[in-house]
């Protein structure tokens, strides 16, 4: 295990004169999101700022509030371009901390090493001792934003203008993205006509019980939203007229595949091991969270390979125990396992309604009451923005 003092890095490595440039021992989280933002913030307020160098690297010089960019692209409610954009400036306590704005190309270290080098996409290389991933999902359109606040501007501005325009709205999908993004527009737009096509027999997926997908059902369908399960859309245009593999008829002015996350982002883990990974890309890691013959490095958030959702309250359990092992792994105590959590979703029905699960007991359905206070007013903008240090 590591000690407070630098690591000294095997003779003959690659990245042994990097390393030798800072007295300092090297700490570097990849990515910006629910779990970089809880690993990077308590760590810097644990780690000494005379022995210890904390870097977070991310290609947004802002972290997207996620569950609030469905309320975005539709309309300018709340101006939420304003809070849901969380910069970074106040994430590391006392400025112990660094933000390097930029994307990670490549991984570079050996099996048996203790340390390494990152390659990022402007060329520059930094050094780590411990490495953190927690890169995130790739999210499609209409929620895959800009990296900077400019185009961010331009492309809400376009977004609200397609919503806007539209007449008719088909979402194809019908997981929590579809779901909650029928409310928003139902919220702004109540006498236009939204479809949505879900391949699976019931609205989510088999990981909740049939009682609460009935529920979120039975909420969107009192707002008329128009539902149709078991059936697919294979192709799928902007716009126009579509046929489902069942034969059913479709037509809408805005055609949105509404399916979630495209991939993680994982590609520049590849230049690591590619047995990093599984088949669809997501990090194998050990009960620690460490990769297999990695030790000194740690994975959290949606791109773990782990048997559970993607979420948020996820990430942050994934994100408690990674910051607990690193100054474990420091200090060369034992390390901590991972639990899976329960099973629990909060799906909002627009900004007054919603519905909600708990996975324990018997299994617990909230209805709109508890979601709206729980996330449908304000999306967990604040949460958010406290876990970066603002008010």
């Amino acid at each position: 295990m590591m000690t407070g003092n630098r690591v000294s890095l095997r003779a003959g490595s690659t990245h042994s004169s990097l390393a030798a440039l800072t007295p300092f021992f090297l700490v570097v989280v990849v990515g910006g999101g629910s779990a970089g933002v809880n690993i990077a913030r308590p760590l810097s307020s644990q780690l000494d700022a005379t022995k210890y160098k904390l870097t977070l690297i991310n290609p947004r010089p802002f972290r997207v509030a996620l569950p609030a960019t469905l309320r975005m692209i539709v309309s300018d409610v709340d101006d939420l371009a304003t809070t849901a954009l969380v910069p970074y400036d106040k994430l590391f306590h006392d400025n112990k901390g660094t933000l390097l704005q930029d994307f990670v190309d490549g991984i570079n270290q050996e099996e048996g090493e203790t340390s390494g080098v990152l390659t990022l996409g402007s060329g520059e290389k930094v050094p780590y001792d411990i490495l953190i991933l927690a890169s995130g999902l790739s999210w499609q359109d209409f929620i895959a934003f800009p990296d900077s606040p400019e185009d961010v501007k331009s492309y809400l501005s376009s977004s609200r203008e397609k919503f806007s325009g539209a007449k008719s709205y088909l979402l194809v999908g019908g997981g929590a993205v579809a779901s909650e993004l029928a409310g928003e527009i139902k919220d702004i737009y109540p006498t236009k006509e939204v479809t949505i096509v879900h391949s699976q027999r019931l609205l989510l997926n088999d990981t909740y019980p049939d009682k609460y997908r009935t529920s979120v059902a039975r909420g969107l369908a009192a707002r008329g939203v128009k539902i149709h399960l078991d059936d697919v859309v294979e192709n799928i245009p902007t716009i126009g007229a579509i046929t489902t593999r069942g034969g059913l008829e479709l037509s809408a002015d805005l055609i949105i595949k509404a399916t979630g996350a495209v991939y993680p982002n994982t590609a520049f883990v590849k230049t690591l091991n590619p047995n990093t990974l599984t088949a669809a890309g997501f990090v194998k890691v050990k009960p620690t969270l460490q990769l297999l013959n990695y030790p000194n490095i740690f994975a959290a958030g949606d791109i773990v390979d782990w048997n559970e959702q993607k979420q948020a309250i996820k990430a942050g359990a994934h994100a408690q125990l990674v910051t607990k092992n690193v100054i474990s792994y420091i200090k060369g105590a034992s390390l901590k396992t991972y639990s899976t959590a329960m099973e629990l979703i909060v799906l909002t029905n627009g900004k007054a309604g919603g519905v909600s699960y708990f996975g324990i007991l018997w299994g617990i359905v909230l209805g709109a009451w508890f979601t709206r206070w729980a996330k449908s007013k304000a999306l967990l903008v604040p949460m958010f923005r406290k876990e970066s240090g603002l008010v």
